[in-house]
């Protein structure tokens, strides 16, 4: 019923929304590389002047990797002395131990909570390109440093071996991961449905498959638990265009509304975006539920309709052939129907507003 290139902006802009106000990116390079990353599943991509502890990083590294699917939200060893078999990132340290992305302590300790330094997180990477400990002579950490310049991971990185990580430096050096070949010859990023424009970026648009489901109207959190096909607390959770924790009191209240939660999640990267029925967002979707009163045809096409007018009193554009299919004489929605319309809003110089229609719901 909708076109997946919706589905592919709705995920593309969501993926990435608002940081710190008080910091700004201008380079629309980073843009790019925080969207691509938010939508390979590696890391939740908000926050992104935080410094990353050792646990955290543990977690992006299993998440780029082919063991992805196989994390659970607790370990069923205790690998280390300091990281519970119930701690959040307990299953990722066992894995990234285990693979040798990761080393621990003398004394059998993590040090979950200490923040990764570069040449930490460089050994994890060249991990995953398949690198392995013997490929690397004389001075390990120097070594890899060479072969981290030479593969050009350090693309926006301007930091020294001992120095700490934020996530900024994450979403560059995934985003550089993504692009590089493993040893073997294979563009990493294949592995999580990457794919190179001309200009040799990543197109984020590709990355949106099928996956993409939604949009479904939920009235409680744990009929949106039984909707999904993976756990909320593993998700990367936008709630009207702001990151949300699984178990933020934004949430609860959001299904407080009478009208429900509108859904789409995208299963790769377990994100979900949530849209409040009845809230108006200024940037980004909002979703409303109304009766179609009527629908409005151009005087010159009467085939063809260009807008509907809801119960609310508002219009709302078709600007779609597919929007436009639906709520024509060909479609199944008619007067007196109730319909739940996922829109966006926009203003113009004189502050006329304009609704524009990208998906539905048949209440």
């Amino acid at each position: 019923m909708h076109g997946q290139k919706m589905a592919a902006a709705l995920a593309v802009v969501m993926a990435a929304t608002a940081v710190n106000p008080m910091i700004t990116h201008a380079s629309a390079g980073f843009d790019l590389r925080k969207k691509v990353v938010g939508l390979s599943g590696i890391m939740n991509t908000g926050n992104i002047n935080m410094k990353v502890t050792r646990g955290e990083f543990a977690s992006m590294l299993v998440n780029a990797s082919s063991y992805r699917s196989t994390v659970s939200s607790t370990s069923n060893t205790s690998v280390f002395a300091d990281v519970p078999r119930d701690y959040e990132y307990a299953s990722s340290i066992r894995i990234a131990a285990e693979q040798g992305f990761m080393n621990g302590y003398l004394g059998g300790n993590f040090k979950p909570e200490e923040y990764v330094t570069l040449q930490e997180a460089v050994k994890g990477v060249l991990g995953l390109l398949e690198y392995k400990n013997t490929d690397f002579t004389g001075d390990q950490t120097g070594s890899r440093m060479s072969k981290y310049h030479f593969l050009e991971l350090d693309d926006g990185l301007n930091k020294e071996a001992a120095e700490l990580m934020t996530k900024e430096d994450c979403v560059n050096l995934f985003y550089n991961l993504l692009k590089t070949d493993t040893k073997s010859g294979t563009m990493f990023g294949k592995s999580l449905d990457c794919e190179l424009t001309s200009d040799g970026e990543i197109n984020p648009f590709s990355m949106v498959d099928n996956s993409t489901k939604g949009p479904k109207v939920v009235t409680s959190k744990s009929r949106l638990n039984s909707y999904l096909p993976f756990q909320l607390s593993d998700a990367n959770i936008y709630l009207d265009g702001d990151p949300v924790k699984n178990s933020s009191e934004a949430i609860t209240t959001a299904f407080d509304s009478t009208d429900g939660v509108l859904v789409y999640y995208h299963t790769l990267s377990k994100t979900v975006w949530l849209y409040t029925v009845g809230n108006e967002n200024e940037n980004g979707r909002s979703a409303v539920l109304g009766e179609i009163t009527n629908v409005v045809y151009n005087s010159t096409d009467l085939m063809t309709p260009t807008a509907i007018i809801l119960d609310d009193g508002n219009t709302y554009v078709l600007t779609s052939t597919e929007m436009q299919f639906v709520f024509s004489s060909y479609g199944d929605l008619r007067v007196g129907d109730s319909v739940n319309l996922v829109y966006t809003l926009s203003e113009d110089a004189e502050g006329n507003q304009t609704r524009t229609v990208i998906d539905y719901i048949e209440d």
